[in-house]
Parts: C-alpha cells; structure tokens; sequence
C-alpha cells in the first residue's frame, strides 16, 4: 500500500522511509510533488547511518544558508522547466 505524506513528514522521518519498501507519495500543500520508491527492501546498518549523517549534512547546510525546503523545491521546478525548452 502506497503512503502519502507532506513533506516536512517526509523529511522528519526519512530514516524510517529509507528502511521501508513501500512506495511513498510525497505532497506539498495537498499536491503531489514527488515519489520516494525504494530500490530494494531494508538497508544495512552502515547504509542508514550513512544517509542519516548525510540528511543532517544536508539540513546543517540549508540551515547556515537560510534556504528553505521549498526553495530548494522551486529551484529544481525551475530548472526542470527550463530543461525541457
């Protein structure tokens, strides 16, 4: 069975998706904006920590920049409509 979620959902469980094998619906203010499916079933334990200390590299970043989910979100919607002029 498919989840959806918001995207801050998403982002403050992503440990937990990221082991999971269900696909997930990912929405922004009720529209879908993307789908997390992944590759494989469960990950070993060096995999997931990892991709958590990645996130929290990430989130540490976005953080000391001021830059918010969204405007990461608008800046990939940008670049995809300009990809496909």
């Amino acid at each position: 069975m498919e989840t959806k979620v918001g995207i801050k959902e998403f982002r403050a469980k992503l440990p937990a998706y990221l082991d999971s094998a269900s696909p997930v619906t990912i929405t922004r203010h009720g529209e879908t904006i993307g789908y997390f499916v992944p590759a494989r079933g469960g990950r070993k334990q060096a995999e997931l920590a990892a991709l958590k200390e990645a996130a929290a590299s990430l989130a540490t970043m976005m953080n000391a920049l001021e830059i918010t989910e969204d405007e990461v979100a608008g800046e990939f919607a940008v670049r995809r409509a300009a990809d496909k002029r």
